[in-house]
């Protein structure tokens, strides 16, 4: 009795395909993060590690000398709550990017981390990257 099998599978696996498919994801990703750019107040941002970016976000901008802007506009210490609120909406779908100097007061900082957990806001501390 010859019990041979008639379908013999090659063994061998061709990687043309996936190859192709990688390049393509590649550019896809090389071409959309260069679209991607922050439209702030230029600070000097501390060092991290981690990077995140979120399209559907308010920037609140501290500089230096303590002026707390938002979007690009300045906004006074009295005035901050009711505009980052205003910003964001009713949905607070909207996250709040913290973008502080490197050499601003530490209690600025927490002015605006205090604003968003009491309105229970997603918030981002932004950093340069390393």
């Amino acid at each position: 009795m010859n019990l041979k099998g008639r379908n013999k599978v090659d063994p061998s696996f061709n990687m043309s395909s996936m190859t192709d498919i990688v390049f393509l994801l590649l550019i896809f990703f090389m071409l959309t993060s260069t679209l991607v750019t922050v439209s702030a107040i230029d600070v000097l941002l501390p060092k991290a590690g981690g990077k995140t970016e979120n399209n559907t976000a308010v920037a609140v901008t501290i500089t230096k000398n303590s002026s707390f802007y938002i979007d690009k506009t300045k906004v006074s210490n009295v005035n901050l709550e009711n505009t980052i609120l205003a910003k964001v909406g009713v949905d607070k779908k909207k996250t709040v990017v913290i973008r502080g100097d490197q050499n601003v007061p530490y209690k600025n900082v927490m002015k605006v981390i205090d604003i968003a957990n009491r309105n229970k806001l997603k918030m981002i501390l932004a950093v340069k990257g390393k």
